[in-house]
């Protein structure tokens, strides 16, 4: 049975005049994200179990989606017709310790690669801040952690299989054409039916991490680039109510600095652990108080075995160029008091640029101001308009896989590659299979 969007997470500025009301915070039927804010507009999910099972059912299909996890908070991966789910796509294929390489099938998390990559002596270079997300669809959508030298996940891909629309499958690798690689990588689900990647991998290390508190706003403003230079990834806490910084998370390397001191840049050593939320349990958290651990306990913010951050929010997330980060930052801090009845909380991180023609880092190492909202659409969507207007003269991209209200012709001028990108994707799909209201709206401009 078919069913209507139960929020359809618009992209214009006037995007609460098309939504529907949330009349019941993830209840009622359907399928939903895992956040619960978005019903998607079909229950017909395939679970396919092989790339044949794939390729099967690409063909049968006039029009199709791929679902991975179900991590995104806007409709990029809706589908009024129907869906693939990789959920069963979750195998490591191979791993190759002379080219540092490891081959796994898309829908695999994570949460469920790291600990074999560490096992066989290897890692992954960095994480995003929960474990639970799959492979697949994390780099479709240039999802990200933390650290000034650190790419986001897609840049570690070094070869794709896609499954495209007429059904037969394409390989793309660094080793033949790296541009042709980049230009799909950050597909955003347009290119076809991603169904195993190939990462590149370095030998495992252990971590440590410090928390600090209530740091001054002026600290962030008069020492941002050495703040967030700290360590190997560093992320900042804020709710913009005080002109505090509430929490500082510093994730060092081992063979890094340990920062013991009492005091950071005006903030003191927590002494005991934290959640982002101040008022939520540190229990889901992963172990902080310099206690060292494996890479894959340390980069998350979030143990695998717990649901990550507050369960039941929203989530919004703009890059801004690093050259602009203390003036983007001061921009959003005089909204402080619009913001802060509708939100959990904001971090701030750090991502090296990239080649990734659809990456919001494409070539500009980068900031991001992330939202954690309170599930309150309404008033989360009057905001956004507001915040995307601050940040405009630092022409922000948005996460792909977030909510935002940027119109398609600012977001395009964003994109240098996009007109190519286009082009890369009536290659691989010229009948538009893979297209949904989402890609037609923010890639196409068809409102």
């Amino acid at each position: 049975m078919k069913r209507k969007t139960f929020i359809q997470l618009g992209t214009t500025m006037a995007a609460t005049s098309v939504l529907s009301p949330l009349t019941s915070w993830g209840q009622g039927p359907g399928l939903h994200n895992w956040a619960g804010n978005v019903t998607y507009s079909t229950g017909n999910v395939q679970y396919p179990k092989s790339v044949a099972e794939v390729q099967a059912i690409v063909k049968k299909h006039p029009k199709l989606k791929t679902l991975g996890t179900r991590h995104c908070f806007n409709t990029i991966a809706d589908s009024k017709d129907d869906l693939l789910s990789t959920r069963d796509l979750n195998k490591v294929v191979s791993i190759d310790q002379k080219a540092k390489t490891v081959t796994v099938e898309a829908g695999i998390k994570y949460g469920e690669l790291a600990p074999y990559l560490h096992q066989q002596g290897f890692a992954l270079h960095n994480l995003a801040s929960l474990p639970h997300i799959s492979v697949g669809g994390s780099i479709t959508t240039a999802t990200h952690g933390s650290g000034v030298k650190n790419g986001n996940l897609a840049s570690s891909v070094s070869g794709l299989e896609v499954v495209i629309a007429d059904g037969s499958v394409v390989h793309f690798s660094k080793h033949t054409n790296q541009e042709q690689l980049n230009s799909v990588v950050v597909g955003l689900g347009a290119i076809g039916v991603i169904t195993k990647v190939t990462l590149d991998i370095v030998p495992t290390f252990m971590v440590r991490q410090r928390v600090f508190t209530n740091m001054p706003l002026a600290q962030v403003k008069h020492n941002f680039e050495k703040i967030v230079s700290a360590g190997y990834s560093v992320s900042l806490f804020t709710d913009w109510q005080n002109d505090i910084v509430s929490e500082v998370w510093i994730k060092s390397r081992m063979d890094e600095k340990d920062h013991t001191e009492a005091e950071f840049y005006g903030a003191k050593a927590a002494t005991k652990n934290r959640h982002p939320v101040i008022a939520q349990s540190a229990e889901k958290c992963t172990d902080q108080m310099g206690v060292p651990g494996v890479w894959y306990e340390r980069l998350p913010h979030f143990k695998m075995g717990f649901t990550p951050s507050t369960g039941k929010e929203l989530q919004s997330e703009y890059f801004i160029p690093f050259k602009h980060a203390v003036e983007a930052i001061t921009a959003i801090a005089r909204l402080g008091k619009q913001i802060g009845p509708h939100l959990f909380i904001t971090e701030i991180r750090t991502i090296a640029a990239d080649n990734l023609w659809m990456s919001p880092c494409h070539n500009q190492t980068s900031i991001t101001i992330h939202f954690t909202w309170k599930p309150e659409t309404e008033a989360v969507l009057k905001l956004l308009p507001i915040i995307e207007r601050e940040l405009a003269p630092y022409n922000a991209r948005p996460h792909w896989g977030k909510i935002f209200t940027i119109a398609p012709n600012f977001l395009a001028s964003r994109y240098e590659k996009l007109s190519e990108f286009k082009k890369t994707v009536a290659l691989y799909d010229p009948k538009g299979k893979f297209r949904n209201a989402f890609l037609n709206k923010n890639i196409y401009g068809i409102i």
